[in-house]
């Protein structure tokens, strides 16, 4: 992402910052969520798992994180905990004990989708 693409909106309040994660300089914003969810591939969220201190994603996790990117570039939004349980068969309690910081700060965030608190 180029600083011309770049256009926040008046009300965002918050700034992003450029990390450089995987071999890439990325922008996050204030909570270490991807500026740019198009900016996410494999290895990024392999070294983001890794910063949580997971040494790796084992086939449920990224089941879930395929999930949630398919449903994010579908749908135009993050899905919902029954869209969740749903899509992926799994209780609520099963997919926050997947991610060490739950469902929002962990797998949103491996997801590379955007904090669900600059989308309100």
């Amino acid at each position: 992402m180029t600083d011309k693409e770049f256009k926040p909106s008046a009300d965002q309040g918050r700034d992003r910052q450029l990390r450089s994660i995987a071999g890439r300089d990325l922008y996050f914003d204030w909570e270490d969520f991807l500026w740019d969810p198009q900016d996410w591939d494999e290895t990024i969220a392999l070294a983001l798992a890794r910063e949580m201190g997971l040494e790796s994603l084992d086939d449920a996790q990224w089941k879930v994180l395929q999930f949630m990117r398919e449903f994010y570039f579908y749908h135009g939004r993050a899905p919902m905990n029954k869209d969740l349980k749903q899509g992926t068969g799994m209780t609520l309690m099963a997919l926050e004990k997947l991610f060490p910081r739950g469902i929002r700060m962990g797998a949103r965030r491996l997801a590379g989708l955007p904090n669900p608190k600059a989308c309100m």
